[in-house]
Order: C-alpha cells, then sequence, then structure tokens
C-alpha cells in the first residue's frame, strides 16, 4: 500500500511517499481504508525531533519506518473475529497511529461511525481536536453549566472545538483569537470575542471559572489573575514547547488553580457523543486547508508556518 514515511528528523522536506506493507489487522480491530487524515500540532513535533523524547517514539538517531498522522476517517474494509460493534461498509471515523497510509487497522473501542453529515475530509478533522477540547473541558476542568470560561486560542484545531463543546455543556465562552479570526469564533458560538492584537485578557479585569490555554502566550501567574477564586487553569499547549510541560507538571501539585497536565484518550465512546452533537448542529467542523496524499510536505508547511483556522486535511485517492 501507498503511506508517508518520515525518513529524517527537520523540514516538511523529510516526508516521502512510499510503498509499505498492509497493516495485520489483530482480533479487536477493524481495517479501514483511509479516505482522509488530518494533521496536528504533534505531528509537527515528531517532524522536528524537538521536543527530544520524541524521538523515542518516531526513532533514535533517525525514524524508523515511521508513518505519522493521528486523525482518521475511512471505510470498513474487514474485522477481526471479536468487533461485533462495525461491518465492511460501515463509514467510520478514529484516532489511531500510522494515519497517512491507505490502510490502518483500529481497535473496537477507539473507532465510532463517522457523522453523516460529513465528507471524511471533514471528519478527518474532527478526532484528536474535538477529544482534546472534551476532555480537557469536561474531564480536566469539571465543567459545570453557567461557569465562564474563557479559550485562549479559540481559532486553531482545539480551540474551534472547545468553544462549541464548552457551549454545548452549558457554559459562557469567551475566545481569545486574532483580528482576522473574531467573525469566525463569533459564528461558532462564543458570547465574547477578545482580540489578543488589541487587548491582554490577563489586564482586563475580567475573571473566568475555568481556561483552556491552547497557546502558551501568557505564564501562568498572569493567567491566575484572570481567575475567579475557585478558578481553574487547563494547560493544554505545546507551543510553549517542554519548558511549558515542565513548568505545569512540577507547579500543579503546588497550585490549586492549575490543573495537571492531561493526555488526551483515544475513545469511541466519546467520538461517539461528538458526532452526536455534530449531527444536531451542536459542533461544526472547520477545515483550513485540504491537500492530496503527494502534497503532505505542502500540508506541514501550511499548518506550521500560516496558523491554520480549524484542521489541516490530507485526502487520499
Amino acid at each position: 500500500m501507498k503511506a508517508i514515511i518520515q525518513t529524517n528528523y527537520g523540514s516538511p522536506a523529510v516526508f516521502q511517499l512510499a510503498e509499505v506493507a498492509q497493516p495485520v489487522m489483530k482480533a479487536n480491530e477493524a481495517l479501514v481504508r483511509v479516505r482522509a487524515v488530518s494533521i496536528n500540532a504533534g505531528d509537527v513535533y515528531t517532524m522536528r525531533g524537538n521536543p527530544w523524547l520524541t524521538k523515542l517514539m518516531v526513532g533514535f538517531p533517525k525514524p524508523k519506518n515511521y508513518i505519522p498522522g493521528w486523525d482518521v476517517a475511512g471505510v470498513v474494509e474487514a474485522v477481526g473475529s471479536s468487533v461485533t460493534q462495525f461491518q465492511p461498509g460501515d463509514e467510520v471515523y478514529a484516532t489511531c497511529s500510522r494515519a497517512l497510509a491507505e490502510y490502518v487497522s483500529v481497535a473496537e473501542d477507539k473507532l465510532a461511525l463517522k457523522p453523516t453529515n460529513l465528507t471524511f475530509e471533514q471528519a478527518a478533522a474532527v478526532p484528536t481536536g474535538s477529544l482534546t477540547a472534551l476532555q480537557g473541558l469536561r474531564d480536566a476542568g469539571k465543567l459545570k453549566p453557567g461557569q465562564k470560561v474563557l479559550i485562549n486560542g479559540a481559532s486553531g484545531g482545539v480551540g474551534t472545538f472547545a468553544v462549541q463543546i464548552a457551549k454545548a455543556l452549558g457554559a459562557e465562552v469567551t475566545g481569545v483569537c486574532s483580528t482576522k479570526n473574531m467573525e469566525m469564533v463569533r459564528s461558532l458560538g462564543a458570547d465574547h470575542v477578545i482580540d489578543y492584537t488589541r487587548q491582554d485578557f490577563t489586564a482586563n479585569g475580567k475573571r473566568y471559572d475555568l481556561i483552556l490555554d491552547n497557546v502558551a502566550n501568557h505564564s501562568f501567574s498572569d493567567l491566575m489573575r484572570a481567575l475567579t477564586p475557585q478558578g481553574l487553569i487547563i494547560p493544554n499547549s505545546g507551543n510553549g514547547g517542554m519548558s511549558y510541560v515542565f513548568k505545569a507538571f512540577l507547579l500543579a501539585p503546588f497550585l490549586r488553580q492549575l490543573s495537571s497536565m492531561f493526555l488526551t484518550a483515544q475513545s469511541g465512546k466519546d467520538l461517539a457523543l461528538i458526532k452526536e452533537w455534530i449531527e444536531t448542529e451542536k459542533v461544526k467542523v472547520i477545515v483550513d486547508h485540504t491537500y492530496s496524499l503527494g502534497e503532505t510536505s505542502n500540508a506541514f508547511r501550511s499548518l506550521e508556518k500560516e496558523h491554520a483556522r480549524g484542521k489541516v486535511v490530507i485526502a487520499i485517492e
């Protein structure tokens, strides 16, 4: 089968189209013919090999037959002997490893039926961003109806979902973004939108019950100034690098208003919930650009350099 492999660490030029072996399906897995994949900030980190811990997953000193990509939408080709919820022909979406290929094998509990009102390209844009937003707000943040939530970085891959999911969970939502993205964030349901080029939300006197930080452009002490006495910061930014991660990890046990870093869990059950929200139009999907498999390097350049609005998607013919 055709797949994108990463041959080294560095720029988007490290990706090559190659012929590789088709994945071997386990008893609890479904073999999915991939129709579209979206890429995330985490894919950029593995491309760069920075932070260096990513090399433990990708390969050291060079990548070892590494196929990037985590978000996938496609059609079930075959199912393992213990799979009961899916059958060949089902249109599905999921988070899984080695996604930028013609076929992937996905465990049954990580898989969900694709929202019926989305194309494959739109569906591929959903999994990691929506799961991160949902689990950050609902699980790490313990969001309650009526709370005031601020989404820092409201126009990105996680932020666009976070604005809508926070609204679906009953919150009053403030989105922070650049001037050009304000109308889009409003269209997603944000009650208030702050242009970070004109106003510092940590210094305007407003207070929030939850702050989901997708950007890491403020110190934790600055963010705490924008919290209510019982408020909570949910750190979720790779943009701050390992220093941000380590600070959050080290400070969380000592700062009541700082949640510990959380890892997004692959969950078919949560994707099924998000499917319901999408089909009832509580959640919309924003796709910034769509590329072909042969244009993978250009897709990564777009994600890394152009500050995508929503998600960058690669279609697989």
